[in-house]
């Protein structure tokens, strides 16, 4: 593993608990951070990632390092015969993405986009519901993420907020977000956005609003902030439709507020039961998703989300931020590389 930074935590706990996974070794440029993380979990660390590649014997590589640099570290990865597990989001330019997918698909090994939330009961047992076409006809779609990122959080260090590393609101916070919606609604034919820095001092957004219109008709909203006061309040998904109605939300969608359909499903059981309380905005979903990877490396299951599916989401992304700046619609896909 490569960065053993805020979110690295869920990953050594996730891979701790899949049989057939263990942590091999782990790097990060600060070296009191690597060592620290190698005593904890009793392995060699090192503060080089090419030595690691070269020295450590494993078969997967986890980017959890900033934004910026998930494509040339994937790359190394790749080029060293290692499957590879990226974080979100997996680049922050489309043609970055796509040497990464190029570079993966060269080597013949397999790249994985963390997309943890989509593997939250609550969001699976949307997703059921859609894939039975309970909702009927979609008029609606809403994502909201009413988050607190206070400056401090940014002063920590200095590639947060930044255009080059990280990317802002949009990019960093609420990526999951924007993945889920185009995941669970559709495709998106257009774009519509706007983005502010309100309150911190960074190069990026701290808040936005970006409107949807989706190829099946339908129109969504996102709205996104990391000013609430004076802790994260919601981070939640409204889906409208003509024969359903359902708002999964809670601090990071893990608690199913409203459950209506027009006929009965045995799954309306089990909306108290999908229902969680999980200490941080990251849920629960790390363990499911590495149990996924261990699976499609033993060719027993599909990914649930490659290089290319995580692509999708990005793209969206930087569709929201190209509108931001132009004060226009933008048409999806995009037509050139930002």
């Amino acid at each position: 593993m490569v960065g053993c930074g805020r979110i690295s935590r869920n990953h050594w706990e996730a891979v701790a608990r899949v049989d057939g996974l263990s942590i091999a070794a782990v790097c990060d440029v600060d070296p009191e951070r690597a060592r620290a993380a190698g005593e904890e979990l009793h392995v060699p660390w090192f503060k080089s990632y090419e030595e690691m590649l070269s020295q450590a014997p494993c078969e997967i590589v986890t980017i959890a390092t900033p934004s910026g640099l998930h494509p040339q570290q994937g790359i190394l990865a790749a080029r060293a015969g290692k499957h590879v597990v990226v974080e979100k989001p997996m680049a922050i330019t489309l043609s970055a993405a796509d040497d990464l997918l190029h570079a993966c698909d060269a080597a013949g090994v397999h790249l994985f986009v963390v997309k943890q939330n989509r593997l939250n009961r609550t969001i699976q047992l949307v997703k059921r519901a859609l894939d039975k076409g309970r909702f009927g006809r979609i008029y609606m779609a809403n994502c909201t993420v009413r988050w607190s990122r206070p400056q401090e959080y940014y002063d920590q260090a200095p590639w947060r907020g930044t255009w080059e590393f990280d990317g802002g609101a949009f990019m960093n916070q609420a990526s999951h977000y924007v993945d889920l919606i185009q995941w669970l609604v559709g495709p998106v034919e257009s774009v519509m956005a706007q983005t502010a820095t309100l309150a911190r001092r960074i190069e990026t957004e701290d808040s936005g609003i970006a409107i949807l219109k989706f190829r099946s008709g339908a129109l969504g909203c996102i709205e996104v902030t990391m000013l609430t006061y004076p802790r994260n309040l919601e981070g939640s998904i409204t889906i409208l439709g003509e024969t359903g109605t359902v708002k999964v939300g809670g601090t990071a969608v893990n608690r199913i507020e409203h459950w209506s359909f027009a006929t009965y499903d045995d799954d309306d059981k089990l909306v108290e039961s999908v229902n969680t309380n999980p200490t941080s905005v990251y849920g629960y979903g790390h363990e499911a998703y590495y149990r996924n990877v261990l699976a499609v490396l033993r060719g027993e299951a599909k990914a649930d989300t490659d290089g290319r599916a995580g692509r999708k989401s990005l793209e969206l992304i930087l569709g929201i931020y190209e509108s931001a700046k132009a004060g226009r619609e933008i048409p999806l896909p995009l037509r050139s590389k930002i």
